[in-house]
């Protein structure tokens, strides 16, 4: 529960009995001088004040030693933040997410954010305090937010030096320069694609015969500059989707990924229409219906741009955002189309008396509705009635509120990932320091001065550990470290 911060320090008192674990509680005198309360009763009764940044909150010692292993549950790990000037443990952290932390502890293990803070302050505000890992699983499931998978190496050298250099553009330099040579290919095949549909390249020559007539004469599609020039590029995709295929960890996880399917897509219209072309040219097919087939195949080459999405952050996040909202955007879908059934109903009778509406059916009326809940208003399709009108307005206002009310949690889950990914962009520079070991750089260093700096930090992280081990002498400096990995 929450105390306004103009309230009176509490009364410093000489230390009470000691924890088993070494950290020592200080109890106030109404209750060290109730006769009938075991010691043990008394410590977990005594009331704590947590000062989150000048707002203090106060609750029992037994509602935080419910979870023993969390920052706040654990008496040696809250020891170096208490005041004894004030006795009271201060943290210099978010105030509003305090609100779902220490719910979480009244509440036996529910976590709830509030409505005001972010999803991704209140992630770090509940990594800071140590919160169980189920829970925080819990918790992204709750807001939709995907989990965070690992990313195995293939157990053979050969195999993981393939794997990294066609996969992880960020290893090294060639695997950058592999990188930057498919999104070169990538860009210069969507250009063909769309260079090839001008009006001036789809002319068919004209041949002079010896009368003098004019006779049109089809080019042969493998003479073709645009066919050569895309057979060049779906040899580059075949040949990194077979080295990425050949050298991945697991078979059946690669063509699970939606990257490598769309690899497919890429891949597959090319061979199909090179079928279907060599079928033509031998007689062996339908005109009408091989054309038919080409354009769609053609058009399925325009996803081709999706590829781009393995060597951009920005389109990764973007993607993440979708997944992760797909919940709202279903909302938005279904309120749209209750919001177009419902107007495209009422202004077809609006205008039912106007014997020149051109709304004639209320399936003719939907893609008035569509654009005008869109705000698009392309204006082909308008209400001419008092009563058409007025519908339209109402239809309008309705369309920016139903568009307008699921954003807001997709803008917070876009924040997420982005900071998650930015925040992994920062920790490849970091080293990884264990007890009793030098520090083993995750990358190839090219800056000392990263090298220097990042040491640095690990000493000052050494000197906090030593401050923790004295506020907690009976706890064995090594279990700190034992099996354990701090980033620096």
């Amino acid at each position: 529960m929450e105390s306004g911060t103009d309230q009176g320090t509490p009364k410093i008192t000489s230390p009470g009995t000691k924890h088993p674990t070494g950290g020592r509680l200080y109890l106030t005198d109404s209750v060290r001088d109730v006769p009938d309360v075991e010691p043990v009763d008394q410590e977990r009764s005594e009331r704590v004040v947590i000062n989150i940044s000048g707002l203090r909150f106060e609750t029992q010692l037994k509602t935080l030693s419910r979870f023993p292993t969390t920052l706040l549950g654990d008496p040696c790990k809250r020891m170096r933040f208490f005041d004894p000037l004030r006795n009271e443990y201060f943290f210099d952290r978010n105030r509003p997410s305090f609100d779902g932390i220490l719910y979480y502890y009244q509440s036996g293990g529910r976590l709830r954010r509030p409505v005001s803070v972010p999803v991704d302050i209140f992630l770090e505000e509940i990594k800071f305090y140590e919160l169980d890992e189920e829970a925080i699983e819990l918790f992204r499931e709750d807001e939709g937010l995907s989990r965070e998978e690992d990313r195995p190496l293939p157990t053979n050298e050969f195999q993981r030096q393939l794997w990294l250099l066609f996969e992880y553009p960020e290893s090294s330099g060639p695997a950058r320069i592999i990188a930057i040579v498919s999104v070169m290919v990538i860009l210069i095949s969507i250009v063909i694609f769309c260079l090839e549909t001008l009006p001036e390249f789809r002319e068919v020559p004209i041949v002079h015969n010896n009368n003098g007539s004019a006779q049109g004469k089809a080019i042969s599609p493998f003479t073709d500059p645009f066919f050569i020039v895309e057979t060049l590029c779906i040899v580059w995709f075949s040949f990194e989707f077979t080295m990425r295929f050949l050298s991945c960890p697991s078979k059946a996880v690669f063509f699970k990924n939606i990257m490598n399917l769309i690899d497919v897509v890429a891949i597959a219209p090319y061979f199909i229409t090179l079928g279907l072309d060599l079928a033509e040219h031998q007689g062996s097919s339908q005109q009408a219906a091989s054309l038919a087939i080409l354009r769609v195949i053609r058009l399925v080459r325009v996803f081709r741009i999706f590829k781009l999405s393995r060597h951009s952050k920005g389109l990764q996040i973007l993607g993440q955002t979708l997944h992760a909202s797909l919940r709202e955007l279903g909302l938005l879908i279904f309120f749209l189309i209750i919001g177009v059934i419902l107007f495209s109903s009422s202004v077809y009778f609006a205008e039912a008396e106007d014997p020149e509406s051109v709304f004639t059916s209320i399936p003719d009326a939907f893609w008035w509705a569509v654009v005008t809940m869109t705000t698009v208003g392309y204006g082909d399709m308008c209400p001419s009635t008092i009563g058409g009108k007025f519908i339209g307005s109402l239809c309008a206002i309705a369309g920016v509120l139903t568009i307008a009310l699921p954003v807001p949690v997709i803008v917070s889950n876009f924040n997420y990932f982005y900071h998650r990914e930015n925040d992994d962009d920062e920790n490849l520079q970091y080293v990884h320091v264990t007890c009793g070991q030098q520090p083993q750089h995750s990358r190839v260093e090219s800056d000392s001065n990263k090298s220097n700096q990042s040491l640095s930090k690990a000493g000052s992280y050494q000197e906090s550990d030593d401050l923790e081990t004295l506020a907690c002498p009976n706890i064995n400096p090594l279990e700190k470290y034992t099996g354990k990995l701090t980033n620096v």
